[in-house]
């Protein structure tokens, strides 16, 4: 990922030196593995972890290997080669990789570096949570203009929306959960799966320790279907975000303006227009977002590989796997800061409540006809008859209504089809449904 929409923690995590961090780990447990099952001396593994550095490899370690690989044309082979050279023990040279293959190391690494990175964006979706569910309960009771194909429908309460995106947003952590849990496997069977050079006993330790569970039936590689659940996951996450950011972007139209991104000082929304204001970060959201719900595609293509394996999916990976984890993590901390710092213009949402001069209530006034002892079709002639005449002369439903004389409300009734409490009557049913 550009570092433009990197988060640092990404690029931390994603670096070549915390990946081959973690190849170094999965190596020393392997040969702790088989030195508990008496094939390899004691002490060994020890030798290794006195090589590695505490935390992540320093770059130094990622350039010499890229040299190394330059010679060789083989990224595993190479690091090996290096790793053995930052030892320099006799005995860890000849035992360092024992029974492996390059998947054996690649594939465990990648899947506990991505249930890294999904923990990640699971700490990061608490944030959008917290601020989703803040603006839900400060607007649950904020009567706003609902819409239905871009046109006024009923009055609706102005938090629902975000109550609708916090339950997203709580659907979206069970799945990226489930994700996590699919991709937590090890992966350590040997060339074609089978454990012929390498015991079950070894992937199991390999696992337990690095936090995964030994992928039960594995052809050299872990089997894609986790990874395209990954990325399955994320997509959906992309698509709830973009929703989201679409729906405040439509809010945030000079006609609409019903709120505003944050705009600090000495920011500037055009080149050449000094007046704007526009909402970047939500379109920012909305565009990245493409990029995560894309990239699901190239998953499902990497499940189908030729027989026990092949390396097709190897450069999709490369770039795929760390660029949506990446924007997912980039694109929920931007919409959270987009939402702790929203304007929310509450003048202009009453404004645009009455701007259809009550027509939003029609279906109120229908009922209340129905109620009255008319027939429905009747009943909605007669409402729809004075609604178009409220769209054409400009006039107040309420006051065409009480003129008609086939209107049989009282001026009580009808004052009482107008009020937007009505819609708002049954939200603490709603927002209890999620302890709001």
């Amino acid at each position: 990922m550009i570092a433009r929409y990197q988060t640092p923690e990404m690029a931390a995590l994603w670096s070549p030196e915390h990946r081959f961090r973690v190849w170094a780990e999965v190596e020393r447990l392997a040969l702790e593995a088989w030195e508990g099952l008496g094939a390899v001396p004691a002490g060994v593994a020890e030798k290794l972890a006195r090589a590695l550095p505490a935390g992540d490899f320093e770059p130094e370690f990622s350039e010499r290997v890229a040299a190394i690989e330059a010679e060789t044309h083989h990224d595993v082979v190479a690091f090996v080669r290096a790793l053995a050279e930052r030892s320099g023990d006799a005995a860890v040279r000849r035992y360092l990789h024992y029974g492996l293959t390059s998947s054996d190391v690649v594939d465990t690494a990648q899947n506990r570096l991505l249930a890294e990175a999904l923990d990640l964006v699971l700490a990061e979706l608490e944030g959008l949570l917290a601020a989703l569910a803040d603006l839900a309960v400060r607007y649950k009771r904020t009567p706003a203009v609902g819409r239905t194909h871009g046109v006024h429908a009923e009055p609706t309460a102005f938090g629902l929306r975000f109550l609708s995106f916090y339950a997203a947003g709580l659907r979206d952590r069970e799945r990226l959960r489930r994700a996590r849990e699919a991709i937590a496997t090890a992966v350590v069977s040997g060339s074609v799966g089978n454990y012929a050079h390498t015991p079950p006993e070894v992937e199991a330790y390999v696992a337990e320790r690095l936090g995964l569970v030994p992928e039960p039936v594995s052809t050299q590689v872990a089997p894609r279907d986790r990874h395209a659940e990954v990325l399955a996951a994320l997509a959906v996450f992309g698509a709830n975000l973009e929703r989201a950011a679409v729906e405040l972007r439509h809010l945030a139209r000079t006609e609409v303006l019903e709120v505003s991104e944050p705009f600090r000082t000495g920011q500037t929304g055009s080149s050449s227009m000094p007046h704007k204001k526009n909402p970047v970060a939500l379109e920012n959201v909305s565009g990245l977002a493409r990029l995560l719900k894309s990239n699901l595609q190239a998953a499902l293509e990497n499940v189908a590989l030729w027989h026990e394996r092949d390396i097709s999916h190897s450069s999709v990976e490369r770039v795929i796997l760390p660029d949506s984890t990446t924007l997912a993590h980039y694109l929920t901390r931007r919409l959270t800061r987009v939402l702790r710092g929203l304007v929310v213009h509450e003048d202009r949402i009453q404004r645009n409540l009455a701007l259809t001069r009550g027509l939003v209530y029609s279906q109120r006034v229908l009922n209340l006809l129905i109620e009255k002892g008319l027939e429905r079709d009747r009943a909605y002639r007669l409402v729809q008859r004075n609604a178009m005449k409220c769209w054409e002369e400009g006039r107040d439903l309420a006051e065409l209504l009480a003129a008609d004389p086939e209107n049989p409300l009282t001026p009580e009734e009808l004052a009482a089809a107008f009020d937007p409490a009505h819609y708002l009557r049954h939200v603490d049913t709603i927002y209890a449904r999620f302890g709001l």
